[in-house]
């Protein structure tokens, strides 16, 4: 192409930093990777807080309405995470990995067909998704959950399913923008976002007089008019007029090859995320089963709240390590790495000590009950600890995704979580009797297992073979697009 790309341009003003002085060596290089990453993972981390409010702020208008529906409503938001958010959020992130690198090796062209693949394969994935959640209340019976519960559930689900007509392609458009490093849009809209959610679930739940069902319909809502703004950017920004040029066949074609990445990418999301929904269903197996379902929900809806910026230094990472790899910069891969660790080290110790600090009052912005407020204080202690030691293993997460080991990542999950994570949860809870807390401390030995595993392999990574596999992904015939 001749003349500076629309979205080199915009990617170069987003991550350029001053040139290292040359006697700063290490240390210069370091201080400018931190640049790069803050500029990208600020407004990532932003974004990611912004848009889990949605959710957040539906299950907090639900709770207003009473422990039954609050019940229903975790519930049916466990379940949905755990059948569908979690695995289409997962499908996503192979976006992470071909238009990271595509985009570091100059291949701008690729981006949109990658995008296109993704919302192919994700809307397909939708069906079967759509079908569990609408018989939602058969199968938490089956699970054995309390019948009242579990009618309440139901009803909360099917309410949820026409948000995954918006859920899809906002996902795609978000890793499509953030492999580019176009950050601050994603910012604005869910910013937009997350002002005009609450409104709408007001009017829903008390104003149409829906109730709980009208919290589940304004996610549709909410997800509907962020779709619609970064479409529009996308369309209309010269930011993107490199890598988008328009729907086409491309988004038919080779969709096996974009599912195979795919597939892992969920796995590796996936087997994580379902290990703390798992202990949502397992509280309901607990005596008193209303209130450690409800507990258990507001704990896992706080830490997903704070999650977010680990998560969004994971997204920061991902795209640094697959830009560089794709542009043939090893050395530069392996430095945002280490540079990361350091980052996520500091604001893991501020989010363990901030979820100790609020322990005794966050409780009352979920319910009214002081029966809950109790017990929510004493198990925020527990998951600063939990969420201190994901903020680290989420950000060698992103060093996997951005250099397609999700394979791996997914084994990792697979072994640390569901074969000692979970059974040790069980055994704390239902044999030693400590309950909601017991289920929270397995899980807690299943990160740590989580973290050490991925420090040994990340110290194993050859990041020159990396970079030749990237090459030979990017240049590949199965993924060759015409231009």
């Amino acid at each position: 192409m001749d003349g500076k790309p629309g979205a080199a341009a915009v990617h170069e003003a987003l991550l350029a930093s001053p040139a290292p002085a040359k006697d700063d060596g290490g240390e210069g290089l370091a201080a400018a990777e931190v640049k790069r990453l803050v500029r990208l993972g600020g407004p990532i981390v932003l974004s990611c807080i912004l848009q889990n409010l949605v959710n957040m702020v539906s299950v907090m208008v639900v709770g207003h309405l009473g422990e039954l529906p609050l019940a229903g409503a975790s519930l049916a938001a466990s379940l949905a995470n755990v059948t569908g958010y979690s695995l289409l959020a997962g499908m996503a992130t192979a976006l992470d990995t071909l238009c990271g690198q595509a985009y570091g090796a100059g291949r701008y062209h690729r981006l949109g067909a990658y995008k296109q693949r993704a919302m192919v394969v994700l809307s397909l994935a939708c069906v079967p998704i759509a079908l569990i959640w609408a018989n939602t209340t058969k199968i938490l019976l089956f699970l054995g959950q309390d019948p009242a519960i579990a009618a309440e559930a139901g009803d909360y689900a099917r309410w949820m399913i026409p948000s995954l007509a918006a859920y899809v392609p906002l996902q795609c458009h978000i890793r499509f923008l953030q492999a580019q490093g176009v950050v601050l849009p994603v910012t604005a809209s869910s910013g937009a976002t997350a002002l005009f959610h609450p409104l709408v679930c007001w009017l829903l739940v008390y104003k149409a007089g829906m109730g709980s069902k009208g919290a589940a319909l304004s996610n549709a809502v909410s997800y509907g008019v962020n779709l619609v703004i970064l479409a529009l950017y996308v369309r209309l920004s010269s930011a993107c007029k490199d890598t988008w040029s328009g729907f086409s066949r491309e988004a038919f074609k080779e969709l096996r090859q974009f599912t195979e990445l795919a597939m892992p990418s969920a796995m590796m999301i996936c087997l994580e995320w379902w290990s703390f929904e798992i202990l949502v269903l397992l509280s309901g197996l607990l005596p008193n089963p209303q209130l450690e379902t409800s507990v258990l929900s507001i704990c896992l809806n706080t830490g997903a709240l704070l999650y977010m910026v680990p998560l969004g230094l994971s997204s920061s990472i991902s795209t640094r390590v697959s830009n560089e790899l794709g542009a043939g910069q090893p050395q530069a891969a392996k430095l945002a790495m280490r540079v990361v660790m350091y980052m996520a080290l500091s604001e893991g110790l501020v989010i363990a000590l901030t979820m100790i600090l609020l322990r005794n009052v966050w409780g009352h912005l979920y319910s009214d009950e002081q029966e809950v407020v109790t017990y929510i204080s004493r198990m925020l202690p527990v998951l600063g600890i939990s969420f201190f030691i994901d903020g680290l293993h989420s950000s060698l997460s992103g060093v996997l995704t951005g250099s397609g080991k999700q394979n791996i990542g997914a084994a990792v999950n697979l072994g640390a979580f569901y074969l000692l994570g979970i059974p040790m949860a069980v055994l704390l809870a239902f044999v030693f009797h400590l309950n909601g807390m017991g289920l929270w401390l397995g899980i807690v030995c299943g990160s740590f297992t989580k973290l050490a595993l991925l420090v040994f392999i990340a110290w194993c990574i050859d990041w020159e073979k990396e970079a030749e596999k990237a090459n030979d992904r990017v240049f590949s015939a199965s993924f060759r697009l015409v231009a």
